[in-house]
């Protein structure tokens, strides 16, 4: 059985020895789980690992059509269910070869911390809550979900939250990095192609004719004198362009991926109907401007003043972590979209993220993995609580 020692604000302290096994078996599964190619669309491999690993911890397990890994750890049958989700993609799409190293407590790897530590998390986790013998309230389910990253657009929440939405009473994302920070204030996005098209021509013969380069440089140049506002904080980018056939000839096709994003739903549809409005003003009868929607992904908040927030809060005072509140986006910003009390926590710190030189911390990480104990023991909680 787990024992603990001294009591630290209302947290049982763990001995240096249990907090050297769970670093460790943490560490073992983050890199088993890094080696493990799994970009966006492609988990399936990383998923089957996973889903063996929490079947051999004795909680039921399934993989639904989208791909995600759904195990669930029954409770006393008198509470909402709890959904801890860490994703299993990777933005890296042409590592094949993936090595990870070690250096006292730095491990290094592509998507180590992003997330390889967040599902090793959710293993360790579901173990230490048999050894310490909890029972939740309500049913806990821990979800190892696909297409959190880029053009994924949070499709593996979304149909978590869709099959499960009435039965939630909370959802806590968990990522590797970001230890000590409550993310509670959801990001939205919207992602569009800007495809631009003309009959083109020889830059000299035919010059006059409309480039599909330059239309698009003039829709660009248009975003670009959009005023946003700093609060609610409201941006833009443009960050790829495609086009062109040769440096003489008149681009026939032209091509922009851009991302809005916004804290405020009303402030992320107003910027995006502005956008939509001044690239289709650039279509002629030998221009024509299409907009594909790559992606969506909706903001909101969930309050600091709920149960959720304020215990996350107080399980990081009594770590010794003064907690930071802010705003990201997450797989969080689906629950918290359908009003659902959902945050992303961290479980260590690091450097790196989305680099082939990513790092964490590991010494931290018993600290990361006890506010997961302590967050699942303590839901669902209303009162009590320290500030």
């Amino acid at each position: 059985m787990f024992r603990v020692s001294k009591i630290m604000r209302g947290i049982a302290r763990w001995t240096p020895e249990q907090q050297t096994r769970i670093r460790e078996r943490a560490a073992a599964l983050a890199e088993a789980i890094c080696r493990i190619p799994a970009p966006t669309f492609a988990e399936q491999e990383r998923g089957r690992f996973v889903a063996a690993e929490f079947a051999r911890r004795g909680l039921a397990v399934e993989v639904d059509e989208l791909g995600n890994v759904i195990a669930r750890r029954p409770g006393s049958g008198t509470a909402s269910t709890l959904l801890l989700a860490a994703h299993l993609d990777t933005v890296f799409t042409d590592v094949t070869a993936i090595t990870v190293t070690r250096d006292g407590m730095l491990l290094r790897g592509p998507g180590i911390g992003d997330n390889s530590l967040g599902i090793a998390a959710l293993l360790v986790l579901a173990e230490l809550l048999d050894e310490l013998g909890i029972t939740t309230p309500g049913e806990l389910i821990l979800a190892a979900n696909v297409g959190e990253e880029g053009l994924g657009n949070l499709r593996g929440i979304r149909g978590l939250v869709d099959r499960f939405a009435d039965q939630l009473g909370g959802v806590i994302a968990v990522e590797g990095h970001n230890f000590g920070r409550v993310t509670h204030v959801a990001v939205g996005s919207r992602r569009y192609r800007v495809i631009v098209q003309t009959p083109g021509g020889h830059s000299w013969g035919a010059f006059g004719a409309p480039s599909a380069i330059h239309v698009l440089a003039r829709i660009i140049v248009d975003l670009t004198a959009i005023a946003v506002p700093h609060q609610p904080k409201t941006t833009y980018n443009v960050g790829l362009i495609e086009g062109g056939v040769s440096v003489n000839t008149i681009a026939p096709r032209a091509s922009a991926v851009v991302d809005l994003r916004s804290v405020d739903p009303h402030e992320l549809t107003k910027l995006a109907t502005r956008f939509e409005d001044l690239a289709l003003r650039q279509a002629t009868d030998r221009v024509q401007v299409k907009l594909e929607l790559l992606g969506e992904r909706p903001a909101g908040q969930t309050s600091p003043e709920t149960p959720l927030v304020r215990t996350a809060i107080a399980v990081l005072r009594e770590l010794g972590r003064e907690p930071i509140l802010d705003a990201s986006s997450t797989d969080a910003n689906i629950p918290i979209a359908r009003g659902i009390p959902a945050i992303c926590i961290g479980i260590t710190t690091g450097q790196g993220s989305h680099t082939l030189e990513e790092q964490i911390d590991l010494e931290p990480v018993p600290l990361g993995i006890q506010q997961l104990v302590e967050l699942v023991r303590r839901f669902p909680v209303s009162s009590g609580l320290q500030d």
